[in-house]
């Protein structure tokens, strides 16, 4: 799905991401960690042929950066921002219907097939938003509004789904429910490869089953979520003395008083 090597990003003279390399498998489910600046974001831009690399090489669903038309290569990634610059006051299900056009809004004298319009229904259900359909968007919550962005960047049928910081400004329940609807699209599309960027572990999805640590723009550690994300490990990123626990597949984080 994804094959990143020895990448670098540098900006105006700043570099951004050093000998990053990294591979995701289909049906993988990989976290991003690392504290703010720490190249998240940057990697997962990459990832969605959203930028090139300075140096290195970044292949996406078999195509080489650099090689490849990107806005044709983007229509088999959904992309995941709860930054999301719709200003419009659109329905849930026209939201998600923008995701076949690729559009914040709906393209003039475009209209959706009868199959196109069942696919976003059974989208909207499966993340919990069937009592929704009908709401406009200034109406939701945060976590509804990122639920429905992650119907929306499916409605294409991606191979690749990227999710950046999707918990971001949620309370508690949205949170829970936002990790409950990604453990049931996983269960329900296990062919799908997902890669999410976060700082906070206690929004991992049980279904995590590989982890990258970024730290200053390099990797720290990567690999199987079990043996990447130790206390050691994510303490050595966050620059912290931590203890990490995990009780039915999510974790959670204490920091260790110092003597």
């Amino acid at each position: 799905m994804l094959c990143a090597e020895d990448v670098h990003v540098v900006r105006e003279g700043r570099p951004l991401l050093q000998e990053v390399s990294l591979t995701v498998r289909a049906g993988e489910h990989w976290a991003l960690l690392g504290a703010n600046g720490a190249g998240k974001s940057t990697l997962l831009s990459l990832l969605g042929a959203l930028v090139h690399p300075t140096r290195g090489t970044v292949e996406v669903l078999g195509r080489r950066l650099g090689r490849v038309d990107v806005r044709e290569l983007r229509a088999y990634v959904g992309h995941v921002d709860p930054r999301h610059p719709l200003t419009e006051p659109l329905r849930v299900r026209d939201v998600v219907l923008t995701g076949l056009t690729n559009s914040v809004a709906p393209l003039p004298r475009w209209r959706a097939t009868p199959a196109q319009e069942a696919r976003a229904d059974r989208l909207i259900d499966t993340l919990g938003l069937a009592d929704r359909r009908a709401a406009r968007w200034p109406t939701l919550s945060q976590g509804q509004r990122g639920r429905t962005l992650i119907a929306r960047a499916l409605m294409p049928e991606p191979r690749l789904l990227l999710l950046d910081e999707p918990a971001t400004g949620l309370d508690l329940p949205g949170r829970e429910r936002l990790i409950d609807a990604l453990d049931t699209l996983r269960e329900e599309h296990p062919g799908l490869a997902t890669v999410l960027v976060t700082h906070h572990l206690e929004e991992l999805p049980t279904g995590t089953t590989h982890a990258l640590l970024l730290r200053e723009g390099r990797a720290l550690a990567q690999g199987p979520a079990a043996e990447v994300l130790t206390g050691d490990r994510v303490g050595a990123c966050f620059d912290l003395p931590l203890t990490l626990q995990r009780h039915g597949g999510r974790w959670s984080v204490r920091i260790e008083r110092r003597a």
